[in-house]
């Protein structure tokens, strides 16, 4: 990309914002371009700062990470947002990708594997880890059980349990939704892929095509599923039984 990226770092702490931007800025891809100590701050930034990637923190007072990414992608759709957490709690990345977040880094992690990150998700090539795949299909297993016990707790003893409510996306209707009949059988390949967590490059050599077929094929995927990004189609993915958990 011309010029790098620009980023907005958010976290209520200073040294941890300027931790994040000694790590941001060891990658010549990306120029710093504002930071906020909270969630409405944020928000305020914005329009001024006009970053392509922000790297939110998940727990801040007042307005919280959760609520101000939802704010911003409510209102900047095409910016890119990254949760950053020192928690892996299944629930707080769950929540996080319902309210629109493209990636989650912990803090833990060491500078290089934050900029590896970055840049994919910067140019729309992150894969989802197993690890977080995992994490969100034990969140969508748990979340099943228990309106599973829900259902038999309010039809009886006799009455089957509508497990499956817990595996429909946000927004879908009432129903079992089969994978779309007007997805080609290429891009069924290139879904199925994707949601394995392979990246652009390793899905163009799998397959046999160049990357840029790839981009062009996921790009169609994502607008005839309604879906926001490749976490959110690797999640459809699971939800559909698509990839065998």
């Amino acid at each position: 990309m011309d010029g790098g990226w620009r980023i907005l770092l958010v976290d209520d702490h200073r040294h941890a914002r300027q931790g994040m931007r000694e790590i941001v800025e060891g990658c010549p891809d990306f120029t710093v371009v504002g930071e906020a100590a909270s969630g409405e701050e944020a928000i305020g930034r914005m329009p001024d700062a006009r970053p392509d990637l922000v790297l939110m923190d998940i727990h801040m007072p007042g307005m919280g990470g959760l609520a101000a990414s939802k704010a911003i992608k409510d209102a900047y759709p095409w910016v890119k947002i990254v949760i950053v957490t020192v928690s892996d709690e299944p629930a707080h990345l769950f929540e996080a990708l319902k309210k629109g977040a493209q990636g989650y880094l912990l803090k833990n992690l060491n500078p290089s594997a934050w900029r590896e990150y970055l840049r994919a998700v910067a140019s729309d090539d992150a894969p989802l880890s197993a690890d977080i795949a995992l994490s969100i299909l034990r969140e969508f297993a748990g979340r099943g059980r228990d309106r599973g016990a829900d259902a038999r707790a309010g039809a009886g003893a006799d009455s089957p349990a509508d497990a499956t409510s817990a595996f429909k996306r946000p927004g879908s209707p009432e129903r079992d939704e089969p994978l779309r009949e007007d997805l080609t059988p290429r891009e069924k390949e290139i879904l199925l892929e994707v949601a394995r967590g392979l990246t652009n490059r390793d899905v163009a050599a799998a397959l046999g095509v160049s990357e840029h077929t790839v981009k062009n094929h996921l790009k169609n995927i994502l607008q005839k599923l309604h879906l926001g990004n490749r976490v959110q189609l690797t999640r459809y993915a699971y939800e559909q039984g698509i990839v065998d958990p």
